[in-house]
């Protein structure tokens, strides 16, 4: 793989760099599909032709699904590896991905099975039981620190019954089981077994997919070409995918109007009726939000009434207007309102510099200085001005540090001097349900715990209302879940100012059965190229 930029990022990133960027969120959700159903999936043919596409994020993490986390990383990954039974990235529902079947459970739920179908990695090794036991259980082990292990915290162990049966036993029942599996990828345990070579895989991905990775750049994005030895419901149409990274709008709206690219991930708001005239543009709604995040044991950010001040003093519909031409929500909840778990929070950040005035003398933060850090993704560093200035009406001073995602979560967050951030994140990318959503902000060490350092009683009663949450079913579990809702609400350790929708522009006299996502990323699964 050519590595140029990208190997000083993968094994130092091993933690999230936000991804940053159909399927029934509440009870046991829709069964999976044996069938190329949802987005449209063409027959195994001979693939022909290459899509050239760009994104709007770079390449900041390696491609192991245990730790990847960039929007480019976990787009590609899904189009290289397979979980057991997927999520379709355009409808949210589940289908058969390296299960034969769907898997069964036992009558007390503790107990589920899943059958393998037969299959290959790209490198020709078959795919064992083995290999999915251990890619659970390297997620499961708390020494490896996994990003997607608070997402499975309800499996207890995992075994292979005999080559291609595996058997799943859970501490509680758990009613999302099967579409909640999909976040784990399963990768050859013989390229994985050591840190060694988990560090050389992070940069050399293997998995069983449609694709698989030829090289890859920090800067300039990946390249992909169709894996021939997959035989699973969703082969790959086309020889090869290039996907072009920049986080520059311009850039990437000439490489469409110019016909460089045949799709791009974020056609700039400004330019949305334009392209529409002579491209097709998707426009959904989407959990992609712009967060504020604080360092919650610094004072006077350890006190909740200085950061609920310093959302009350933003003018969020201004922002919105302003950086996204109207392409957003203001947050009234942690989730979306497209989101079919949405319920709204009893605290609601309307614009009321007054009301964050007399929080901020309540709390003796009169004066307050700071500097706010940001990613350059362009809907953020196009916000933040807005929102600087907003804080400047209330008489806090903020100076903006906006830098590339590796450097915020490799470099500034970290460090002791670290205050506040305005970033994006979607992990919608791993799932729709709110349990899952919940978790990878509020539950997952990695961003309350470490990068938050939110860990007083109200962090510890947020986790204990998630796993609360993810046993029960129907009105039990919603109204757990609007507890969690309504305490992140309150506190605001790190929490939403609006959500986005995502736009996404495509040329369909190039491209067959293409469809932009509500999450980040591009998807060629079952996309094929004409003319």
């Amino acid at each position: 793989m050519d590595r140029r930029n990208f190997l000083k990022y993968s094994g130092i990133l091993g933690a999230a760099t936000a991804i940053t960027a159909g399927l029934a969120a509440c009870g046991g959700g829709s069964s999976p599909s044996s069938s190329s159903s949802g987005s449209a999936v063409g027959t195994a043919k001979h693939p022909s032709g290459t899509i050239t596409a760009t994104a709007a994020f770079q390449l900041s993490s390696g491609f192991d699904p245990m730790s990847a986390s960039s929007a480019v990383a976990t787009a590609i990954n899904q189009h290289v590896f397979e979980p057991l039974v997927d999520l379709d990235p355009i409808t949210r529902k589940p289908f058969l991905a390296l299960a034969k079947q769907e898997p069964t459970a036992s009558s007390d739920g503790l107990t589920w099975t899943v059958k393998l179908r037969e299959a290959k990695f790209s490198d020709g090794t078959p795919v064992t039981a083995d290999d999915v036991v251990w890619s659970f259980q390297r997620v499961l082990d708390p020494a490896n620190k996994a990003l997607v292990a608070a997402f499975v915290t309800f499996i207890d162990s995992v075994s292979a019954t005999d080559a291609s049966t595996v058997t799943f036993t859970l501490k509680t029942p758990f009613p999302l089981f099967t579409q909640r599996i999909a976040v784990i990828k399963i990768v050859p345990k013989a390229q994985t077994a050591t840190a060694a070579l988990s560090k050389a895989f992070d940069s050399n991905p293997v998995g069983s997919g449609p694709f698989k990775v030829d090289s890859a750049s920090a800067t300039t994005g990946v390249v992909m070409s169709n894996n021939s030895l997959y035989n699973g419901s969703r082969p790959a149409l086309v020889t090869q995918i290039v996907m072009n990274t920049t986080p520059d709008d311009n850039a990437r709206l000439n490489d469409l109007v110019g016909g460089q690219s045949q799709a791009i991930e974020a056609v700039p708001y400004l330019d949305v009726s334009t392209v529409s005239s002579k491209f097709q543009v998707d426009k959904r709604q989407a959990f992609n939000l712009m967060f504020l995040m604080f360092n919650c044991s610094a004072p006077p950010f350890d006190d909740k009434r200085v950061r609920q001040a310093l959302f009350y003093a933003i003018d969020t519909d201004k922002v919105i207007k302003t950086a996204l031409s109207g392409y957003g929500t203001a947050a009234t909840c942690y989730l979306d309102e497209a989101n079919s778990a949405y319920q709204k929070a009893a605290t609601v950040y309307g614009y009321d510099p007054a009301k964050a005035k007399s929080l901020l003398a309540a709390a003796g933060a009169q004066n307050l200085s700071f500097e706010l850090v940001t990613t350059n993704t362009a809907f953020i560093a196009n916000s933040a001005p807005v929102v600087l200035d907003s804080w400047k009406q209330i008489g806090v001073n903020a100076t903006l540090n906006t830098k590339p995602s590796s450097a915020v979560y490799g470099e500034l967050v970290p460090s002791d001097s670290f205050r506040v951030l305005a970033a994006s994140g979607d992990p919608s990318v791993f799932g729709p349900d709110a349990d899952l959503l919940l978790r990878w902000y509020y539950y997952n060490s990695t961003w309350a715990q470490t990068r938050a350092r939110w860990t007083d009683a109200a962090s510890t009663r947020a986790r204990s209302l998630i796993d609360q949450g993810a046993q029960q079913k129907g009105s039990a579990q919603a109204k757990t879940w609007k507890q969690v809702f309504d305490l992140v609400a309150d506190e605001v350790p790190l929490y939403p100012l609006y959500h986005t929708k995502t736009i996404t522009g495509s040329d369909p006299s190039k491209l067959t059965n293409f469809h932009g996502a509500a999450t980040t990323g591009l998807y060629f699964l079952g996309v094929g190229r004409k003319g």
